[in-house]
């Protein structure tokens, strides 16, 4: 069957900086955006990962084909607002099915102000990245479609890179707020609010943590000042070597002894403040199915992923850190290149997982490590008793 041709304000283009176009249907709201091109590679879970907060600044393309028959609801989302900078789909739903649905992801992503593009070989996007890695772009519809392909080239160009960027304050909460313990009652724990997502908060509190959640700016006075029981560090967007403060604010807990859980971002920042580095990877780990090897036991676990960066730590055998934290060892790695995915301090009660173990959206496997965390803890309670 001939697709009907693409014409007048439902024109849209998907412009990459090294210069390849790819001319689609306008889809969401129209205008121009600008950010990281990155491909998600989950088969569902489309609206976990627009309302992410790591997804921030970049445009993200789904790998699956079919997009949006599921629709919108309140219930999945994981905060506030969608994120990405853009949305990149093959062929967009036209009807909604779900008896969960509320409204039409189009609709959504046009209040919202997001601009997408649909219609385009999403394969052939995914190849380029994964030859050339992750790079900047721009979507354009509507008057700015009709920017000639030099001057939509040169607003790309001018993009910022992810390299370099802390975008912790564009994402995180400005003001505290609390959620209660549900069932017996473990302690608190102080959450570094980076890009938390909604699911990583209810799994803490479900462990029987009040769960006070802290903008980015606070302070390691302010946090000590708190007495809290943990101190956990969430995902969210970025480069963590651009975030050098947040570091310094976590050596100083670690060195006073509080208990430590990082998720992505916090991994990452777990392994500076250990005094490892991190590197941007060429086009990350993005999706719902990434397979991880959990050292301690064996298992391969499917878990679900949004990296750009990674901790430069040796994956066969323990290290000394050497801000004089003890042994370190990496305790989880990618099987499919060998990246870090995980750090467990032998001498420190801290430990951290680059993958996101909420499963939202994504698998269970790796729903345990908030177990571990809790028990952590309360050994680390019964010792200082």
């Amino acid at each position: 069957m001939t697709e009907t041709p693409i014409i007048g304000d439902d024109v849209a283009v998907l412009v990459l900086e090294d210069g390849t176009r790819y001319e689609g249907r306008a889809y969401g709201a129209r205008g121009r955006t600008l950010g990281e091109a990155v491909f998600a590679t989950g088969m569902t879970g489309y609206q976990e990962t627009l309302t992410d907060p790591s997804y921030a600044g970049q445009i993200v393309l789904m790998t699956a084909p079919h997009i949006g028959n599921t629709g919108m609801n309140d219930v999945d989302m994981e905060s506030s607002r969608i994120w990405v900078a853009g949305f990149v789909v093959r062929d967009p739903s036209r009807v909604v099915s779900n008896f969960r649905s509320q409204r039409s992801l189009d609709d959504d992503l046009a209040a919202a102000g997001i601009v997408g593009i649909s219609r385009i070989d999403t394969r052939a996007v995914t190849r380029r990245i994964r030859s050339g890695g992750a790079m900047r772009a721009g979507i354009f519809s509507g008057p700015d479609a009709l920017l000639s392909a030099g001057e939509q080239l040169e607003l790309v160009r001018s993009g910022a890179e992810m390299t370099g960027q802390n975008l912790s304050g564009t994402v995180s909460t400005t003001e505290p707020y609390r959620l209660e313990a549900h069932g017996e009652r473990v302690g608190t724990v102080a959450v570094l609010d980076l890009g938390v997502k909604t699911s990583t908060l209810n799994y803490l509190a479900e462990r029987g943590f009040d769960v006070h959640v802290l903008p980015q700016t606070v302070t390691a006075e302010e946090i000590l000042e708190m007495h809290p029981d943990a101190l956990f560090f969430s995902n969210g967007p970025g480069d963590p070597g651009a975030s050098d403060r947040h570091v310094e604010l976590l050596r100083t807990t670690l060195r006073a002894g509080v208990p430590y859980f990082g998720i992505c971002f916090g991994n990452q920042l777990l392994g500076r403040a250990l005094g490892f580095g991190t590197y941007k990877l060429p086009f990350g780990h993005r999706g719902i199915n990434q397979p991880v090897l959990d050292k301690s036991t064996g298992r391969v676990e499917i878990t679900a992923h949004n990296h750009g960066f990674a901790v430069d730590a040796p994956i066969d055998r323990v290290s000394d850190s050497s801000e004089g934290f003890g042994r370190v060892e990496v305790s989880h790695y990618d099987l499919n290149d060998n990246v870090v995915e995980g750090l467990n301090c032998l001498d420190i009660p801290a430990f951290s997982v680059q993958y996101h173990p909420e499963s939202a959206a994504g698998p269970h496997d790796a729903n345990y490590l908030f177990d571990r965390f809790r028990d952590m803890v309360i050994a680390s309670k019964e010792n200082n008793a």
